[in-house]
């Protein structure tokens, strides 16, 4: 049976096509296919597996993270405001990001290891629930928790499992995904619980 090459190789192939004065953001889209989007998820999580939030920054890459995979939901085109559509990208620029994507790339796929759970990794409804579970994981990295510690590392590694799982059709990496989401809103339930604690006590305090 004939596979797929890696993901790597692929991307590799991309950056050796791309001309040489620059790209348009929907041609670059085009060419990097559904594939390429997931690698891009994956690439805007790493800035956040750190202890510390950054403000701000989890509501940019958390919405463009979000509107990648409301596309795989629905299985239709990325869609992109028409003003960043035609925008023209320096390939001297975007080249050695790719490179260093690529080198990065390559180590997951040592990981990683395809056809692991092969029903997490099914068609249909399976593949809806983790398309959806990627959904999850960015509303959750958009959450306003400020600096409060993890509050964006633990929605980061989930989307980073499931892009990964996605991508190497690997079903280990999608359940760690799905536990990492599931761990996330444990966590945000109880910095929830404790503030409210915390403001209920200080309030008694003032009325006492």
């Amino acid at each position: 049976m004939h596979s797929e090459p890696p993901v790597s190789q692929r991307l590799r192939a991309l950056v050796r096509s791309m001309p040489r004065t620059g790209i348009t953001l929907s041609k670059l889209i085009r060419s990097v296919g559904n594939d390429g989007l997931l690698i891009l998820v994956a690439l805007l999580t790493l800035v956040f597996l750190i202890p510390i939030s950054i403000p701000g920054v989890s509501t940019v890459f958390g919405a463009a993270i979000l509107l990648i995979s409301v596309s795989r939901l629905i299985g239709r085109d990325l869609w992109i405001p028409s003003k960043l559509e035609h925008r023209v990208i320096g390939t001297r620029k975007l080249r050695p990001l790719l490179r260093k994507a690529l080198s990065w790339l390559k180590k997951l796929e040592r990981v990683s290891k395809p056809n692991r759970i092969q029903w997490l990794v099914a068609a249909g409804a399976v593949a809806f629930f983790n398309n959806a579970a990627l959904i999850l994981g960015a509303v959750l990295l958009m959450m306003p928790f400020g600096l409060i510690p993890f509050s964006n590392t633990f929605p980061a590694v989930a989307i980073l499992f499931l892009a990964i799982g996605l991508l190497q059709r690997d079903g280990v990496c999608i359940l760690l995904g799905h536990i990492s989401n599931v761990v996330t809103i444990i966590y945000f339930g109880v910095l929830i619980g404790g503030g409210g604690l915390a403001v209920r006590e200080l309030v008694n305090r003032f009325v006492g």
